[in-house]
């Protein structure tokens, strides 16, 4: 009886070895997939980041777009008149 006394302890203590082993395996496991859940919920904020930034920029992009349209929309008119003005300039003979 001592024996399998011996021997059913001896199995239990392997059997719980395992036990643990496994569970702080499936702990770590557990904190590693959630500190690569955490990076990819910051990349993909940085990414929205980015989105977010660049939509921003496009009013401003529009605005500035839309200024040099109408310089150069004017500059265009007094460089057709100038041209148009060649042709009539008359010299005075005194």
């Amino acid at each position: 009886m001592n024996k399998f006394a011996l021997g059913c302890g001896v199995v239990i203590a392997i059997v719980l070895f395992v036990v643990v082993v496994a569970a702080i395996s499936i702990a770590g496991t557990y904190n590693r997939l959630v500190r690569l859940q955490q990076t990819v919920d910051q990349s993909w904020a940085q990414v929205q980041n980015v989105y977010q930034r660049r939509a921003d920029l496009i009013p401003n992009l529009v605005n500035t777009v839309s200024g040099a349209a109408n310089f150069e929309k004017s500059t265009l008119t007094e460089v057709t008149n100038a041209r148009a003005s060649v042709g009539r300039v008359q010299l005075d003979p005194n």
